[in-house]
């Protein structure tokens, strides 16, 4: 695959294959659930989905190797990813979903302009062209 394909683009593409599952799985698991009691299930099944993988890849003594200033900002984004869910839910038991999907796909411009704020990550013209591209297909998914 490495020869091919990098690793980290295969994983981005089970990544969106797996976000786009999402969509799907939680518009019908929401139909007669409440969105915020759903998300809490979600993420504790997450969880223990993801602790049990870590520990059977050997990973647990690993956690004390996390200084205080890495484990505050992976708990930032463990509350910010708790908020995106929640949100999600929250448009998508009401939205269509390719259109709730197509507005979250927003976070890609999102990104690129955190990461020009806080990461001083440079705006090229493709990457520009890019969000730009990202930006009308996310407003054309949602118009009627």
């Amino acid at each position: 695959m490495n020869k091919f394909m990098p690793l980290w683009i295969l994983f981005s593409i089970l990544s969106a294959i797996f976000a786009a599952l999402v969509a799907i799985l939680g518009k019908i698991g929401i139909a007669s659930v409440d969105t915020t009691l759903a998300t809490a299930v979600r993420a504790v099944v997450m969880a223990l989905f993801l602790v049990c993988v870590s520990l059977a890849l050997g990973k647990g003594g690993l956690l004390s190797s996390i200084g205080s200033k890495p484990l505050l900002f992976i708990v930032l984004s463990g509350i910010a990813g708790a908020l995106s869910w929640l949100f999600y839910f929250f448009a998508l038991k009401t939205g269509p979903t390719s259109a709730v999907a197509a507005l979250d796909r927003l976070s890609v411009v999102f990104v690129l302009i955190f990461a020009l704020i806080f990461l001083g990550e440079q705006l090229t013209f493709k990457s520009g062209l890019g969000a730009l591209f990202v930006t009308i297909g996310a407003i054309l998914m949602v118009l009627k």
